[in-house]
């Protein structure tokens, strides 16, 4: 019988509550939660009947009960807060974007190593179904076999529907838009400097974790465009990116003008269409000859962190840590450290 691990979560805003909420639907517990202010981290515990509050946040790390910490605090205090957790030999999974820059992640990662623990970013787009099938898609022609034991006759004809479509080919090219309209206020922690505001780490890592997942290879040519806000964060981006294999990709990131959450991955053989990432649950795909359209689904947006919680404990308990994609978290983490680099964009007590 597999250990029940024990989860505890730092910091009390919106992923928190998903998070208490996934672990019920996991049929799981929350055992423990910690915050900087303390009342807000008993009012969390008494919503969601956590076991354990810690006086001192920092009891969290040193807590023998621990298995795994759930970091969802602001970027900028990522790198302290998973050090210590790390230190303690406790795994940890650590809310988008993981790091400030690479330096940090290469710290964290080595910290894991040492201490014989798992540490992965909770970047949903690892984790969310659709993905995984449209991955196998492109890898194998089809999204899986036609019959399959343990599902619905329902979803066996809709994998038998989605097994018409034709090979798509290698993937040319990937356009990503994801903007939203933020108050322009430049004490939130959108324009907020002192709390690694801006739009490449706040919302330009699920672009480029996107692109990056379906190409074959690191974007080693970088190109961009960048509109600072007051605070000098980046409001506004354009991004080129190609790797070595002449895959090619362009973003559009903004923080003060809407756009549609829409990818599009441009194949030999036709096209993938996905709206609302990162938490999408359907795609469309269009073949380029006939232009006949077919619909793949998987999943449901309201169970993402369900499936990011489900594979981190498959990477603890069986070892099963390509799941995590770290090697991606690395890949995207390099390309937003070289873009500040360039931009001359360096956070209050940043060290590259």
């Amino acid at each position: 019988m597999q250990k029940n691990l024990k989860w505890a979560v730092l910091g009390c805003g919106v992923i928190a509550n998903e998070m208490a909420q996934a672990l019920d639907k996991m049929g799981k517990h929350l055992y423990a939660v910690g915050n900087r202010t303390h009342e807000k981290a008993a009012a969390f515990a008494q919503k969601y009947h956590v076991e354990k509050v810690y006086e001192d946040f920092h009891e969290m790390f040193h807590d023998p009960d621990v298995d795994v910490i759930y970091i969802t605090t602001p970027h900028n205090t990522h790198i302290e807060f998973a050090r210590e957790a790390l230190l303690n030999g406790k795994h940890v999974l650590c809310e988008k974007s993981v790091m400030l820059n690479s330096r940090e992640l290469e710290e964290a990662i080595a910290l894991a190593k040492q201490n014989h623990v798992i540490f992965a970013e909770a970047m949903t787009i690892w984790h969310m179904p659709l993905y995984k099938k449209l991955w196998k898609l492109l890898e194998t022609g089809h999204p899986g076999n036609c019959v399959k034991d343990n599902i619905t006759q329902s979803q066996n004809m809709e994998e038998c529907a989605e097994s018409d479509i034709p090979p798509l080919g290698r993937v040319q090219m990937i356009q990503l838009n994801f903007g939203s309209f933020k108050e322009y206020d430049m004490t939130n922690r959108f324009f907020n400097m002192n709390l690694a505001g801006g739009a490449l780490l706040d919302i330009g890592v699920y672009a480029l974790s996107l692109a990056r997942s379906f190409m074959e290879s690191q974007p080693d040519q970088v190109l961009s465009q960048v509109k600072y806000a007051p605070t000098g964060a980046d409001e506004q981006a354009g991004i080129l990116l190609m790797n070595e294999n002449g895959q090619m990709a362009t973003l559009a990131l903004s923080l003060h003008s809407k756009q549609p959450k829409r990818a599009v991955i441009s194949c030999e053989n036709g096209y993938i269409e996905i709206m609302e990432y990162p938490r999408a649950d359907r795609a469309v795909i269009v073949e380029a000859e006939s232009g006949k359209v077919h619909e793949i689904t998987a999943g449901a947006t309201a169970n993402a962190l369900q499936y990011e919680m489900t594979d981190m404990e498959d990477a603890i308990l069986n070892g099963n840590v390509a799941a995590m994609r770290l090697s991606d978290t690395r890949d995207v983490m390099e390309i937003m450290t070289r873009l500040r680099k360039e931009w001359g964009m360096k956070y209050p007590g940043e060290e590259w």
